[in-house]
């Protein structure tokens, strides 16, 4: 790898510690339609895809669509549960404080929902104008267009990024384009 010019952050599970409650939320709410799942099927089968996938996911299991207005409901409950539950992950403000390269957020979230984790952590500061969703690009991770946009914008050769991601799909997207990915977990 050349000279490191760029860290590329995914958001939810590795700054802030999101997974888990909007899990949860999701969790109950697919109980509430009658699917049979755990927390634990939540991260196996939801963790690391965009909610279009999630959405092609549950109607899968359904055998049809939600009933209308289910992702305006999941997004409000979610939204709530994170504006009062969210914390950045341990060592996370440290960590960037001491970080001496430009960084951006890189994620599969959107604009709205990076900004309301970000700013209920208090971590929304340090990354200004430098959010980046999946909504910004075609094709959802494990395509590496979240990763490649990030960097054009950031100004980095992709293959002078680093990438710190906590699900296989986000790595083998920043493998793709020959950008080093750490695995956080």
């Amino acid at each position: 790898m050349r000279d490191l010019a760029l860290v590329i952050f995914d958001c939810d599970g590795v700054l802030v510690d999101s997974e888990p409650i909007s899990n949860r939320v999701f969790c109950a709410m697919l109980n509430e339609l009658g699917l049979e799942v755990t927390l634990e099927d939540m991260f196996s089968h939801f963790v690391g895809l965009s909610m279009p996938q999630c959405m092609q996911r549950v109607t899968g299991m359904l055998g049809h669509a939600p009933p209308a207005g289910f992702l305006a409901d999941l997004e409000a409950r979610t939204e709530a549960a994170l504006q009062a539950q969210v914390e950045p992950i341990a060592g996370v403000p440290e960590m960037l404080g001491e970080l001496r390269v430009p960084y951006c957020v890189a994620s599969s979230g959107s604009h709205a929902k990076m900004r309301l984790t970000l700013g209920a952590s208090g971590l929304l500061d340090r990354f200004d104008d430098r959010i980046y969703s999946v909504a910004d690009v075609a094709n959802p991770k494990p395509a590496p267009d979240i990763f490649l946009h990030a960097a054009r914008r950031m100004g980095a050769d992709p293959a002078c990024c680093v990438v710190v991601e906590d699900t296989p799909t986000g790595v083998r997207a920043a493998v793709a384009p020959g950008m080093r990915a750490f695995g956080f977990s």
